[in-house]
C-alpha cells in the first residue's frame, strides 16, 4: 500500500469524492463583492493541531481601527477528518465554529490565518468560514497554495497580483520593509481591494496583521494550557 503522510494510508476515495462534491456546491454560493459594513469590530482566528488527533482554535476580537483587544476565546476538540491536501478547511472549520460561538460580541469582519479564494477550488478556510457564518471574511496566508506572482517592491504597502488560471485571486502584500510578503485574498462577502486595504491598516509593527498575529500568539499560549 502507498503511504501518504506520517505513514498514514491514502485517503478514502469515496470521502475525497464527497468532499469535492461539497466544495463544488459551496463554490456556487461564494460572493466576492465590496463589503457592506461599518467596520468597528474585527476578529482574527487561527487553528493549531496538538498531535494528530486534537485541534485548538482561537478567535481574538479587536476594535477597528484602534486594534485594541476586546475578547479572546478558544475551543479544542478531536479532529474529525484525516489530512487531505486541498480539503484542510473541512478539518479546521468545525472547531473554529465552536470557538466562534463563545464570542460575546460578534465581529463585522473575520480575518483568517489562511486562504480565501486563493485555493485550487476557491475554497480556503476563510471562504469556508464565511459561507458557514454568512459573515464577511478574508484570508491572510504566509505561503502560496496556487498561482504565480512577481515579488512586490521592498517598501511597505507594495503589492503584486497572484494570478491563477488568468484570474487575480489574491494580492501579494509587503506589510513590512524588505520582509517576506503575505497573501491576502477575499473569503466571502468581501472584495480584494477592501481585504488588501484592511490587511495593510492592521499591519502595525509586524509582518502579520494584528488580528491574525494575536490569534497565532494566543493559539500557542492556550496550547500550553491544554497540554
Amino acid at each position: 500500500m502507498a503511504y501518504y503522510r506520517n505513514n498514514t494510508p491514502p485517503p478514502d476515495p469515496a470521502l475525497v469524492q464527497e468532499l469535492t462534491r461539497q466544495q463544488q456546491e459551496m463554490q456556487q454560493r461564494v460572493l466576492i463583492r465590496k463589503p457592506d459594513f461599518d467596520l468597528q469590530l474585527i476578529a482574527g482566528c487561527d487553528s493549531s493541531f496538538i498531535g494528530e488527533d486534537t485541534i485548538l482554535s482561537v478567535f481574538v476580537l479587536l476594535t477597528y481601527p484602534e486594534l485594541e483587544v476586546v475578547e479572546k476565546v478558544w475551543h479544542h476538540g478531536p479532529v474529525e477528518l484525516p489530512y487531505i491536501p486541498g480539503f484542510l478547511a473541512f478539518r479546521e472549520a468545525p472547531n473554529l465554529l465552536q470557538a466562534y460561538r463563545k464570542l460575546q460580541q460578534k465581529p463585522d469582519l473575520i480575518m483568517v490565518d489562511g486562504h480565501g479564494i486563493s485555493h485550487p477550488r476557491r475554497l480556503g478556510i476563510a471562504t469556508h468560514l464565511g459561507l458557514h457564518l454568512q459573515k464577511p471574511t478574508m484570508g491572510v496566508a504566509k505561503k502560496v497554495l496556487v498561482g504565480k506572482y512577481t515579488e512586490p517592491a521592498a517598501a511597505k504597502g507594495s503589492i503584486s497580483p497572484l494570478v491563477y488560471k488568468n484570474e487575480v485571486i489574491a494580492n501579494v502584500l509587503r506589510t513590512k520593509y524588505n520582509i517576506k510578503p503575505v497573501f491576502v485574498s477575499p473569503g466571502h462577502l468581501m472584495d480584494l481591494d477592501a481585504a488588501t486595504e484592511i490587511a495593510l491598516a492592521c499591519a502595525t509593527k509586524y509582518k502579520l496583521p494584528e488580528p491574525t498575529r494575536l490569534a497565532d500568539h494566543y493559539a500557542a499560549v492556550f496550547k500550553q494550557e491544554v497540554k
